[in-house]
């Protein structure tokens, strides 16, 4: 097997964008998933619909949204995409929330750090909202269950 390189780093070891001017455009879509765990009590919270922050799920899902949108602010070697859908969804599961998000663009590169990060902010957002009742929240899990789109094809995670 040929031993892979990192496309973010140069042969001397320094960061770098990789150039993707020369790629073709092509549909990209990733969906990335994630959990924060909750007590009871802030569940409880969260189930009435607020804090006095406003609704806990929806300001979590706005936020998961608009991260996805800003990625490349907070990522030093992203590239700033025109994303054509983000969705973000927030349901309640044993023990807290699982967040999904799901992206999809046109473009020369993949949507997965999107995803993920829409998921991690969306988390951090309830974790902020709920923390006065809950400070032992924890966020985990998270991770890209699928991609699909430019050279490498498809990934979809098998789950265990």
């Amino acid at each position: 097997m040929a031993k892979r390189r990192l496309s973010h780093v140069k042969a001397s070891g320094a960061p770098q964008m990789v150039d993707v001017s020369r790629k073709p455009s092509t549909d990209r879509v990733a969906v990335a998933a994630g959990r924060i765990r909750i007590s009871e009590e802030a569940m409880r919270v969260v189930r009435t619909g607020g804090t006095a922050k406003g609704n806990v799920v929806e300001t979590a899902r706005l936020a998961g949204i608009l991260a996805a949108k800003r990625t490349a602010s907070l990522i030093p070697l992203c590239h700033p995409l025109s994303l054509d859908h983000i969705d973000v969804t927030i349901e309640e599961c044993p023990g807290g929330l699982r967040i999904e998000a799901r992206i999809r663009s046109r473009g020369r590169t993949g949507v997965e750090m999107e995803a993920l990060t829409a998921v991690s902010v969306a988390a951090l957002t309830v974790y902020d909202m709920v923390k006065a009742v809950d400070r032992a929240m924890v966020i985990d899990d998270i991770r890209l269950l699928r991609k699909e789109g430019g050279r490498s094809g498809t990934y979809l995670r098998k789950e265990s």
